[in-house]
């Protein structure tokens, strides 16, 4: 069986926020889903600053938001983890 095509790479930020949009993890799921998520966002965040020059600084800010939550998740997972021990 033939896999659906990935949809092109968002070349714009709004491209960017409807691609995060369609990606994202139900409220409820596992913090692994959401690391997971955070990291593509990051990157797909950062890709777009170097391709929209537009809204450079717009996705730059973007990514380092994911980024610094990709860091509140592993600190959360962390610490969840040595709270079972």
């Amino acid at each position: 069986m033939a896999q659906p095509a990935e949809p092109d790479p968002p070349r714009t930020l709004a491209e960017a926020h409807e691609a995060v949009a369609r990606i994202r993890p139900p409220q409820k799921a596992p913090l692994t889903d959401w690391l997971a998520f955070h990291q593509r966002s990051a990157a797909m965040y950062a890709e777009v600053a170097e391709i929209d020059r537009g809204h450079h600084h717009e996705a730059l800010f973007m990514a380092e938001r994911e980024r610094h939550r990709v860091t509140e998740i592993k600190t959360e997972m962390a610490s969840s983890t040595i709270g079972e021990k």
